[in-house]
């Protein structure tokens, strides 16, 4: 067995007062995203952590790209047929989280994932990389495959299919827009009385802000 209660660290580089936070979290998320992709030294600030409760009853996270964020909610893309695309067409409750360890941020989503219009699908699947359309038609995501080999191969024969020729969204392969109905803000404070300022929905327009004991 490895101890690791030593493993401490000091939370001091900044703080969360409820005299500096907007009324809409958005624009709060909004300023915590550039702040970190100026100075916090994060190679990919747009990565986040998906949570949903799988078809098993167990909950499952793994980290995906956020692609966008607007008022309405979050959005990322993925095939539809995955394990998470299976989760959230049976649960479409989720959670979403950001730690930005750089600047010692969290922020914790919790929201209902739907389906974005298919033509915005197609938007953002055009815009990626051949190689990254490509991948998405080899992949059915999270099933059994018998080898590397098998994908390489299965990659090299599109390749040679579509040199050339515009490559179709696969119809499984997509993005979701994540409504928010809570977000939490978590900001390190030294000895760990950390700032936690929680955003609930009203309506669709307010928001209700609590301070949460850290």
């Amino acid at each position: 067995m490895e101890d690791l209660s030593n493993y401490r660290k000091s939370y001091d580089k900044s703080e969360l007062l409820e005299s500096a936070i907007p009324a809409d979290p958005i624009q709060l998320f909004k300023q915590w995203f550039q702040e970190v992709e100026q100075f916090g030294g994060t190679e990919e600030v747009n990565a986040m952590t998906v949570s949903t409760i799988g078809q098993d009853g167990f909950p499952r996270s793994r980290v995906v790209l956020l692609k966008k964020y607007t008022k309405e909610g979050f959005v990322f893309y993925t095939n539809y047929s995955s394990d998470k695309g299976k989760a959230i067409e049976n649960n479409p409750n989720i959670c979403i989280s950001f730690f930005w360890h750089s600047m010692e941020r969290q922020v914790i989503i919790k929201g209902i994932a739907e389906k974005v219009a298919g033509t915005d699908s197609d938007t953002y699947f055009k815009s990626r990389p051949v190689g990254s359309q490509l991948g998405a038609v080899v992949s059915n995501q999270s099933e059994v495959v018998p080898s590397r080999d098998f994908l390489e191969d299965k990659l090299h024969r599109l390749e040679q299919e579509y040199d050339g020729l515009l490559i179709p969204r696969p119809d499984h392969w997509g993005g979701y827009i994540v409504k928010p109905v809570e977000i939490e803000f978590w900001q390190g404070r030294a000895n760990r009385l950390h700032d936690r300022i929680r955003f609930t929905t009203q309506n669709e327009i307010d928001w209700k802000t609590e301070r949460l004991a850290p």
